[in-house]
């Protein structure tokens, strides 16, 4: 069987013997379901195997089932967005993340020590409360560098996943 993309949209390989008796999710049944729309739409399948095989994949329990409805496809899918170009996404989402928290400290330490030197000078500082909540802002994101990239890293694997079901309902829907 060729090793197409579409195995790297499970979180546990079904044709690994490991876990082909593991339980499958709705997830995993319509990535299958979505490989047997393209196939049906590319004339690969009869309607009648299209009906045989998704319902088969609908009602699969184990991974294991799902591997024999697609064995016989020369699937080909959209190359999924590599694990270094998610890194990098997430990498620059995060480096807004930095640059809005410094910026926000810088501008707001200005302003509130401009408006105290002008005001007040010579009273209780009171601009230390709020610069020192936009440092620990800052700080907390630097800081927390590594958990953050990785939960952007697992928000976009998710959105991508989700845009696949959908391209995977919308070809079903567009087959019937």
């Amino acid at each position: 069987m060729p090793d197409i993309e579409v195995w790297r949209q499970f979180d546990h390989d079904p044709r690994n013997p490991v876990n082909a008796g593991m339980r499958a999710s709705d997830r995993d049944r319509a990535v299958i379901e979505s490989v047997l729309a393209d196939a049906f739409a590319e004339g690969r399948i009869t309607r009648a195997e299209y009906d045989e095989r998704a319902e088969a994949a609908l009602t699969s329990r184990v991974l294991g089932d799902l591997v024999h409805l697609v064995k016989d496809l020369p699937v080909s899918r959209a190359p999924r967005t590599s694990d270094e170009d998610l890194q990098r996404q997430a990498l620059r989402r995060w480096q807004g993340q930095r640059r809005e928290a410094l910026l926000g400290f810088v501008g707001l330490s200005a302003l509130l020590w401009t408006i105290w030197a002008i005001t007040m000078f010579g009273d209780f500082p009171w601009p230390l409360f709020p610069t020192g909540f936009a440092l620990m802002n800052l700080l907390r994101i630097v800081a927390r560098k590594d958990d953050i990239v990785d939960d952007h890293v697992r928000e976009l694997e998710k959105k991508e996943r989700k845009a696949i079901e959908r391209q995977s309902i919308r070809k079903h829907v567009d087959g019937i």
